[in-house]
């Protein structure tokens, strides 16, 4: 038996300290600020349209300089319009394509439909006693 240290018994009660101070944390941490890099770069590379994803990089960089330099207010403002940029680079990139889908849609059905009634018109025969 090895008893070249002593043991504790983990059920004994541990001593108090006279004097000691209890820090209390009054909140949840928060978590660290969010610089959305990563989606800046697609969006500049991808979704530029209008520069707005360059302009979520550059928020994004200066966020993460932010946060590396210990703002987080500052981190966290700037994070939050790369945000912005990038939501705005996608719907910029997104919702036009979709209109004029729509568009091709809508437009294909009215044609169709047009077609099919000018098609009877024109498939009707006129006998002479029509021109009287």
């Amino acid at each position: 038996m090895d008893t070249a240290y002593p043991r504790e018994d983990p059920r004994a009660p541990t001593p108090s300290k006279a004097g000691a101070h209890t820090a209390l944390t009054l909140g949840a941490p928060q978590p660290p600020p969010r610089d959305h890099l990563i989606w800046s770069v697609f969006s500049t590379l991808y979704l530029n349209l209008c520069c707005l994803g360059f302009l979520a990089l550059a928020n994004s960089i200066k966020a993460r300089d932010q946060k590396v330099a210990g703002d987080l207010e500052a981190a966290r403002r700037f994070g939050s319009k790369a945000k912005c940029y990038n939501i705005l680079a996608a719907m910029w990139t997104l919702v036009p394509p979709l209109l004029l889908l729509g568009l091709v849609v809508t437009g294909a059905l009215h044609l169709a439909r047009l077609a099919k009634g000018s098609a009877t018109f024109f498939s009707t025969k006129f006998e002479d006693g029509d021109y009287d």
